[in-house]
C-alpha cells in the first residue's frame, strides 16, 4: 500500500469518525433524560449493594449496565453530559468494531477489503437507530458495541479455523466473553445470544470435527450460560409480574415502518435501497461454501432476535420494542456492505446499481436524522419545568403519581437549576410494598397504583391540606389512574388553576380555595396549557 493511499484512508477514517461524532453529539444536551434514562441515572447514583440487592427486586434487567454506568459516573460525574457520554463513546467505538468485522468478512470471502470496510463504517456512522441509541443513557449502545465485537470475533474465528484442525483460542475466547456480556446487558440478551450460538454452529461446526474441538465449542457456550445463571434467576423471578401487569400491547399495526427503522431507515426509498443491496449480497455470499456459511450466520444474527421477540410477544407477553432490537442493525450493515463492496471492489456489472442504492440509502438516512433533530424530545421535561417554574411558589409540592414520574422530573429540575419539592406517590421508586389493594400497572414491582379510597385518604391527610398548591404530575395517566381518582380527590378540596399538557407529561395545579381571590390570578396565565416547544 502506497504512502498516499494510506494517508487517504486515514483521512477518510477521521472524516467518518468526525461525522459519526457530529450526528451523535449535536443537540444532545438540549434533550432531557426521559423516563427510562432517568431510571439508569437513578440506579447509577446508588451504592453497589443497592444495585445488586435492591435493583433485582424490581427490575427485569440485570444490574450489570447500571454498575457500568455507576463506575463511569464515579470517574466523570453525573451531569447530563457525563451520563450521555458513555453511550456516545460506545457509538464511536462501534465504527472500528464494525470495520474489523467487515475486514474479516471480506477476507473470508476473498473480496477486496477496503470497499467492504468503507461501506460498513459509513453505514455505522449514519444508521439512524444507531445514532439514536448512542445518545441514550440505556444499555443499548453498549449492547450494540458488544454485539459487533462478538460478530467480529466469531467471523475471525471461522476465517482462521477454515481448513485447520482446531478452533483458534484467542478470538473464540473473545467471542465467549462478548456472549456472556450480552446476556448480562439486557433481559432480551438471551435472544441475541441464541442468534450468535446458531451463527457459531453454522460457521464452526463441520463433519469430521475433532472431539476436543466439539468440547471447546460446546463448553464455551456452556460457560457463558453458566455465568448468566444469576441474571436468569432475576428474569424468572420478575417475569410473572411483567406478564400479568404490563400495560404494553403488541400489534402488527405499523410493523413495516418499525422494521424499516431496524433494517434500513424510514421511507420506501430506503427500504428498496436496502433490499437491493441485500439481494446483491446473495450471489457474493453464495459463491463458495464459506460464503454460504457466513451468509446464513449473518442473516441469523440479523433476523432471529426480531423474529423471536415477535413470537414471544404473541405467545407470552409484549417484548418487541424497536430500541431493544437495534443491535440487529450490525449484521444488517455487514450484509449490505458485502452487497455493495463485493460488486464495487470486483468491478462487476452490478456495481452501478449498488452505488446508486448506496447513495439513495445514505441520503435518506441523513434526511431522517435532520428531521429527528428538528423535532421535540421524546418527553419534553425542560419546557414543562420552565412552565412550572413561572408558577411554583415556596411551600408548594409536586405530587408525582405514578412515583416513577419524579425521576425524570427531578433530573430536569436539576439541569435547569430549579429548586422544586417533589413527593412521589406512594413512595419514591422502588415501592416494593404498596399495601392493600395496590397493583403494578407497568409490570415493575417498583411502581404501584393505589385504590380510590387510599388516594382519597392521601388527599385528605393534614400534611396535604396545609400545602398551598399541589402540582399533580401524571405520566401516562390512563395507564396508572384510569378513573382520575387522585385528581378527583384533590379537586374536591382545591381549585384547579393551571394545566400543562405535553404528552405523556401532565401537570395540574390545584390550590387551596382561600388563595384564589376574586378574579385576580395568583399565578400568571391561569388555566394555561403548555405544548411541546412553547
Amino acid at each position: 500500500m502506497t504512502l498516499i493511499r494510506r494517508h487517504a484512508i486515514a483521512i477518510l477514517a477521521i472524516l467518518a469518525l468526525a461525522t459519526a461524532a457530529w450526528f451523535r453529539i449535536r443537540g444532545t444536551l438540549a434533550e432531557p433524560l426521559w423516563l427510562d434514562e432517568a431510571y439508569s441515572a437513578y440506579a447509577a447514583s446508588k451504592r453497589w449493594d443497592f444495585l445488586w440487592h435492591v435493583v433485582p427486586r424490581y427490575e427485569t434487567h440485570p444490574p450489570f449496565y447500571y454498575s457500568l454506568l455507576r463506575g463511569w459516573t464515579l470517574i466523570f460525574g453525573d451531569s447530563l453530559a457525563a451520563l450521555r457520554a458513555l453511550g456516545i463513546v460506545c457509538g464511536l467505538l462501534l465504527l472500528p468494531a464494525i470495520g474489523l468485522a467487515a475486514r474479516e468478512a471480506a477476507r473470508m470471502l476473498r473480496l477486496p477489503a477496503l470497499p467492504v470496510i468503507g461501506v460498513a463504517v459509513a453505514f455505522a456512522a449514519l444508521w439512524p437507530v444507531l445514532v439514536e441509541m448512542s445518545r441514550e443513557v440505556r444499555p443499548y449502545p453498549v449492547l450494540i458495541l458488544v454485539y459487533a465485537m462478538a460478530l467480529f470475533a466469531l467471523i475471525r474465528t471461522a476465517r482462521i479455523a477454515d481448513g485447520r484442525p482446531r478452533i483458534p483460542r484467542v478470538p473464540f475466547a473473545l467471542y465467549i466473553l462478548c456472549l456472556a456480556l450480552i446476556l448480562w446487558l439486557h433481559n432480551l440478551g438471551p435472544l441475541y445470544a441464541a442468534a450468535l450460538g446458531l451463527a457459531a454452529i453454522t460457521l464452526l461446526a463441520h463433519r469430521g470435527m475433532a472431539r476436543n474441538e466439539w468440547k471447546w465449542l460446546i463448553g464455551g457456550h456452556g460457560l457463558a450460560a453458566f455465568l448468566y445463571l444469576p441474571a436468569f434467576l432475576i428474569l424468572i423471578d420478575q417475569a410473572p409480574t411483567w406478564v400479568k401487569s404490563t400495560w404494553l400491547r403488541f400489534s402488527f399495526n405499523g410493523m413495516p415502518p418499525k422494521l424499516a427503522e431496524l433494517y434500513a431507515s424510514q421511507g420506501a426509498i430506503a427500504m428498496l435501497s436496502a433490499a437491493t443491496l441485500a439481494l446483491l449480497a446473495v450471489p457474493v455470499l453464495a459463491g463458495s461454501t464459506r460464503g454460504r456459511r457466513l451468509g446464513i450466520a449473518l442473516f441469523l444474527a440479523a433476523l432471529f432476535p426480531v423474529a423471536a421477540s415477535i413470537l414471544i410477544s404473541l405467545l407470552v407477553a409484549p417484548v418487541f420494542i424497536i430500541r431493544t432490537m437495534t443491535a440487529v442493525a450490525v449484521p444488517t450493515i455487514l450484509i449490505l456492505a458485502i452487497g455493495t463492496g463485493g460488486h464495487v471492489g470486483a468491478r462487476t456489472l452490478w456495481r452501478w446499481p449498488a452505488l446508486g442504492a448506496l447513495l439513495l440509502l445514505t441520503s435518506q438516512m441523513l434526511t431522517v436524522d435532520m428531521r429527528r433533530r428538528a423535532g421535540p424530545p421524546m418527553q419534553d421535561w425542560y419546557n414543562a419545568l420552565k412552565w412550572l417554574g413561572e408558577r411554583y411558589r415556596p411551600g408548594d409540592v409536586v405530587w408525582a403519581y405514578p412515583n416513577e414520574g419524579a425521576l425524570p422530573f427531578d433530573y430536569a429540575a436539576r439541569d435547569l437549576g430549579l429548586a422544586v419539592v417533589t413527593r412521589p406517590i406512594p413512595t419514591a421508586v422502588p415501592t416494593l410494598d404498596g399495601g392493600p389493594g395496590a397493583w403494578n400497572p407497568t409490570g415493575s414491582r417498583g411502581v404501584v397504583s393505589l385504590p380510590a379510597e387510599r388516594l382519597e385518604a392521601l388527599a385528605a391527610a393534614p400534611e396535604a391540606t396545609r400545602v398551598p398548591t399541589i402540582w399533580l404530575l401524571r405520566l401516562g395517566a390512563n395507564a396508572y389512574d384510569k378513573g382520575d381518582h387522585l385528581l378527583d380527590a384533590l379537586e374536591s378540596r382545591r381549585v384547579r388553576i393551571a394545566d400543562c399538557e405535553s404528552y405523556p407529561i401532565d401537570i395540574i395545579g390545584l390550590t387551596r380555595p382561600e388563595l384564589v381571590t376574586g378574579h385576580t390570578p395568583l399565578f400568571p396565565a391561569r388555566r394555561a396549557r403548555c405544548l411541546p416547544g412553547k
